[in-house]
């Protein structure tokens, strides 16, 4: 589905396949998403975001998350299954190339620091949940405390970036370089789903498909302190910041969808 205001929102007609997530590139002027099922069609690619083709990925593996590097003029996916080829890249979001992932970890997202020329990528695995490559074909496995890592995401204004956990305990993982990484708990014990870094308002919006006394939003502007807004009823998968429109969507997994202009209200 798509938006032109975070408001009203259209149904596309796209695969039926489990689509698990998608990125914009400018240069390209293209969205691509990629999917956990569909049988030689888990990818697809859009100029608009309302006419949708499909792509063949790299392999059939249950591809997790997908972003784009303006520098390297590269897509990157992860994904939760494969043997070996928990990667794939591509340059135009058509022809994929499978890549040797660092482990055979159930990453579960990617994304790229423009500041470091390094890809960072998270999944659900006790002490090397985290791999980072500098070009997308070449990983290196980092060592962190905790597991069930779900989302990363990059703030260039704090030079950091910062991924949430679904797990109890340690549930925040910050570096600044990639390869040395400091995780530590919040007050909630929420099942944090995403993660996305506002330039424009210099916060951090998380996400959880479940918290404690309906506490679904955690707030932060520096990824140290945070603050816990509630949402009743609002099973989070997914956020993101769109600048242009001075706005944060998410999305649930049947509660429909959420926005906000400053993170902490609707």
């Amino acid at each position: 589905m798509s938006s032109t205001n975070g408001i009203n929102w259209g149904a596309n007609s796209c695969p039926d396949n489990q689509w698990t997530s998608v990125c914009w590139s400018p240069e390209l002027n293209l969205f691509v998403a990629v999917a956990k099922s569909g049988t030689g069609n888990r990818v697809m690619t859009s100029s608009n975001g309302t006419n949708w083709t499909s792509r063949t990925s790299a392999a059939d593996n249950n591809w997790t998350s997908v972003c784009w590097s303006s520098e390297l003029h590269l897509f990157v996916a992860v994904a939760s299954s494969g043997t070996g080829n928990r990667v794939m890249t591509s340059l135009d979001g058509i022809n994929w190339i499978s890549r040797v992932s660092a482990a055979n970890n159930n990453w579960s997202s990617v994304c790229w620091s423009p500041q470091l020329g390094l890809f960072a990528a998270v999944g659900t695995f006790i002490d090397m949940g985290v791999m980072t490559s500098p070009d997308g074909i070449v990983w290196t496995s980092r060592y962190v405390s905790g597991d069930q890592w779900r989302s990363i995401c990059w703030s260039k204004e704090l030079g950091i970036f910062l991924a949430v956990s679904y797990g109890v305990g340690y549930q925040i993982l910050v570096s600044s370089d990639g390869v040395n990484w400091q995780s530590n708990g919040v007050m909630n014990g929420g099942y944090w789903t995403s993660v996305s870094w506002s330039s424009e308002l210099n916060l951090f919006v998380a996400l959880a498909t479940g918290g404690f006394m309906g506490n679904g939003i955690m707030t932060s502007s520096d990824g140290v302190n945070w603050c816990l807004r509630k949402v009743q009823g609002f099973l989070g998968t997914a956020l993101c910041w769109s600048s242009e429109l001075g706005l944060f969507a998410a999305v649930a997994n049947d509660s429909g969808i959420m926005t906000s202009k400053n993170g902490i209200g609707r």
